[in-house]
């Protein structure tokens, strides 16, 4: 009886520490989300204002820079359930308007435009990135949280269910292939 007693207590132990172990893992894939989401949001708010920027600098022909412009703004301004479409829409105005080399030395051309197109390049090569960071953690995160064991122990706590960020971030051509 006390030999079965004591195998018990162990055995309650070892499921009590395993299921500890596991809830931390979890918690510390919740904090790499919560990080790499915050250098997502980073590198788009730079995207942003990097093209805002170039979009008044008077150095892009005023179709391209109201393009830019409405579409940089209407990034940084986006409520969280637009984001991912907001942003889209920026890398696609950032293709239309850097799809041909010739448009990126015009802007290289001019006074300052050097600093400014790899600032941009800079940028728009980030964004698939920290993306790319982000999802990672994010289908971890997923996969821990489809075992039974967090369900039946409600290890996640009261943690939202994570959400991968899903966006068009496709360079320009003409700006990935830039050094910078």
């Amino acid at each position: 009886m006390t030999e079965t007693l004591i195998w018990t207590v162990v055995a309650l132990i070892f499921i009590g520490v395993y299921l500890s172990w596991t809830a931390g893992r979890l918690d510390r894939l919740h904090t790499r989300i919560d990080a790499a989401r915050a250098a997502l949001d980073a590198q788009l708010l730079r995207r942003a204002s990097v093209t805002q920027e170039l979009a008044t600098s008077g150095v892009l022909d005023p179709a391209a820079s109201i393009v830019l412009y409405e579409a940089a703004h209407a990034a940084r301004q986006a409520e969280e359930d637009h984001r991912e479409v907001a942003e889209s829409e920026l890398s696609q105005a950032l293709r239309a308007v850097f799809g041909e080399p010739e448009q990126v030395e015009l802007v290289r051309e001019a006074p300052g435009g050097e600093e400014a197109a790899g600032e941009l390049a800079a940028a728009v090569r980030r964004v698939p990135m920290a993306r790319r960071f982000h999802n990672d953690a994010v289908r971890a995160a997923r996969a821990l949280r489809r075992h039974r064991k967090v369900r039946w122990f409600r290890l996640a706590g009261h943690a939202p269910f994570p959400m991968a960020f899903e966006m068009d971030d496709e360079p320009p051509v003409a700006l990935a292939d830039r050094p910078s």
